[in-house]
């Protein structure tokens, strides 16, 4: 008989390799979410008009906008169908503990949130190109250097993170008690009520402005990276304090 001592990064690892092969449906729905969100960006994703007694003007946006709410949609969605129990119980197949899973599926969402962050992105080339072949309206663009693409990925990836960070923790406490299924949604809608009839400036409102109207970059990244850790934190808390399987 030999010991053999379990790394943990190394389960980490194998972990996440296999998640990448075992969820690769998530990606072919992420593709599937971000085409109809480009055929509902024909439409323009904002419009003004202007006219006189012999002219009339229509100016309608397009951008890779909603693609990008559309993928935070899946993010989201996708972060808190990991946390189910059968996903979990795909972990059972390495010598593992809590840790290890959490952390790999961190990782995952990492990764997805890349992938999904650059083809939100590149969509909106894609909606040009298509809007000048497929429509007849006269089509001008605003070049952007590499430098602002970088840094609209960035930026992206950033938000999509953060959004699957509360998509985890949620998914969390709702595997913690089922209970949380019913009071996540109306301590949500509660507040927003509460705050409705007080006349207050509604709370994510508040949220809105402190993440997503930071206009220094280095304060923003700060902001998200902090905020992701601790979500991140607080939810391997909790499943840490789960029976090893349930």
């Amino acid at each position: 008989m030999s010991l053999t001592s379990v790394n943990l990064w190394e389960t980490v690892k194998k972990q996440y390799f296999f998640k990448l092969k075992a969820n690769i449906d998530a990606f072919s729905s992420l593709i599937g979410i971000q085409l109809l969100a480009l055929l509902f960006s024909f439409g323009g994703v904002g419009s003004v008009g202007m006219g006189g007694e012999n002219f009339s003007i229509n100016i309608k946006y397009y951008s890779a906008d909603l693609v990008i709410g559309f993928t935070l949609i899946w993010a989201f969605v996708t972060a808190i169908v990991i946390t189910t129990k059968p996903y979990r119980n795909h972990d059972f197949t390495f010598v593992t503990n809590r840790l290890s899973s959490s952390l790999s599926n961190i990782l995952y969402l990492l990764t997805a949130s890349i992938v999904g962050s650059i083809t939100a992105i590149l969509s909106g080339n894609l909606l040009e190109i298509l809007a000048r072949i497929l429509l007849d309206d006269q089509i001008y663009s605003f070049n952007t250097g590499l430098q602002e693409l970088v840094m609209g990925i960035g930026v992206t990836i950033l938000y999509v993170f953060f959004v699957t960070a509360i998509g985890y923790f949620i998914g969390a406490l709702v595997q913690e008690s089922k209970l949380f299924i019913i009071l996540i949604p109306v301590l949500f809608f509660g507040i927003l009520f509460l705050e409705a009839s007080m006349q207050k400036e509604p709370f994510l409102i508040n949220v809105f402005k402190f993440y997503g109207m930071e206009s220094t970059l280095s304060l923003f990244i700060i902001k998200v990276i902090i905020t992701v850790a601790v979500l991140f934190t607080a939810a391997i808390s909790i499943l840490n304090r789960m029976e090893v399987r349930r």
